[in-house]
């Protein structure tokens, strides 16, 4: 198989579950030929990405209780101040494979954190453990395989808490949420947290996949069944990284007689109605970002057993840590069922699929506000050049409803 085809897997592979650098395959090959050799961001994301757009931003350090140190960033419009902000704040939270950078890839009038940003919102944008805009560890090298020894169990529990906490207590208000992909995992598993919940207005979610058993994403299936995951674990590679060499090797072999990459875009998102390709080459200075295997590992358990639990470490092992033999679920029927929800779903998304979709719907004990959209891939939910019209209005219109008590 042709070295540029290879590349295109690792580009896309990174778009598991939404990265936002997919495009088309056989026309736009060569643009992904040197993507291991592409410039990553030297600066902050304020620096590189919010402020030539001409909008107020500020960096902010904060850690975990496992010693993790992340990247906030907070938003104003391009009027505003950051010391005047006087909007209620949002978080937005993004997916696999990504960070902060990706609500703001389009324009300001197309992407979701300058969209916010414009309608006057105190924007905070979160990056997880491991991305390139947070700032490692107090102890840990990001050469340990330590470093990298969690899921997105961790990313719930630990950071995603922890942001909320952080800007709850600077605003003195309570959050709006917007999650997108392995972002709706965490708040999801997050909100089943009375501490956090609590410091929760409303949550705005994007492709939701608490569950993932109907998933029909075709590469995505094949990679679950040679259980890729298990023998990357089984390598002793602990960081995920798709810009590596051994990243681009290892999925030309996957390629190479197993498995057609020609389509790559559909067989992992499902077919994205509203991509620009014209910025793919923008896209991919920032994406993918660097994950942990056990990440993925943990997502594939959920696709063999069809199960939102915590990790599953064996019997004996589950048997210490948890104290039973298999993990224990988290219980969406524990999310209060006076906070409000809005879930959008897109009707050709084959990693969120409608099946799995409707069974969060049963477990929760609210009826959150729907919108679907029937034209959308995963994808498309954060780079559609038509978000604005499609998305973002009624979001702003179901936060501006729920927001005159924000105030705590």
């Amino acid at each position: 198989m042709a070295r540029p085809v290879a590349v295109v897997v690792a580009a896309f592979l990174a778009g598991l579950l939404a990265s936002e650098i997919a495009a088309e395959i056989a026309q736009n090959s060569a643009d992904f030929y040197n993507l291991g050799r592409r410039r990553l961001p030297q600066q902050s994301l304020c620096l590189e990405l919010i402020e030539p757009s001409g909008y107020s931003c500020s960096e902010h350090k904060i850690q975990t209780k496992d010693g993790y140190l992340l990247g906030l960033q907070r938003v104003s419009s391009r009027s505003g101040d950051l010391r005047t902000q006087l909007g209620p704040p949002v978080l937005l939270q993004h997916g696999l494979f990504m960070a902060g950078d990706a609500w703001f890839l389009n324009s300001p009038e197309e992407s979701m954190g300058f969209v916010l940003a414009d309608q006057g919102f105190d924007v905070w944008v979160g990056n997880v453990r491991g991305t390139r805009w947070s700032h490692g560890h107090v102890s840990l090298s990001e050469d340990d395989k330590n470093f990298w020894d969690w899921s997105w169990q961790e990313l719930a529990e630990y950071d995603l808490a922890k942001m909320i906490h952080h800007i709850y207590s600077i605003t003195n208000s309570k959050v709006f949420i917007v999650g997108h992909s392995q972002g709706t995992i965490m708040s999801l598993a997050a909100l089943t947290q009375p501490d956090v919940a609590e410091m929760v207005e409303a949550a705005a979610l994007f492709c939701p996949i608490s569950y993932l058993e109907h998933i029909t994403a075709k590469f995505v299936l094949r990679m679950v069944n040679m259980h890729l995951d298990q023998m990357i674990l089984a390598m002793g590679i602990h960081e995920l990284n798709f810009r590596s060499d051994w990243g681009v090797n290892l999925l030309d072999s996957i390629c190479d007689g197993h498995v057609d990459c020609n389509d790559l875009l559909t067989s992992i998102t499902g077919k994205n109605c509203c991509f620009n390709n014209s910025r793919v080459d923008f896209y991919l200075n920032y994406e993918p970002h660097p994950t942990s295997t056990k990440n993925l590992h943990h997502l594939f358990q959920m696709i063999r057993k069809g199960t939102f639990s915590k990790y599953d470490y064996g019997i004996l092992k589950n048997l210490k840590l948890y104290g039973q033999l298999k993990p224990p679920s988290f219980d969406l029927g524990l999310i209060p069922k006076s906070l409000p929800l809005l879930m959008a779903y897109g009707g050709n998304d084959d990693l969120a699929d409608v099946e799995d979709f409707h069974h969060t719907l049963k477990e929760l004990q609210s009826t959150p506000e729907l919108v679907y959209l029937e034209n959308y891939g995963h994808i498309d939910f954060i780079v559609s050049i038509n978000a604005k019209e499609d998305l973002h209005d009624r979001v702003i219109g179901f936060f501006r409803s729920w927001g005159k008590s924000s105030s705590s």
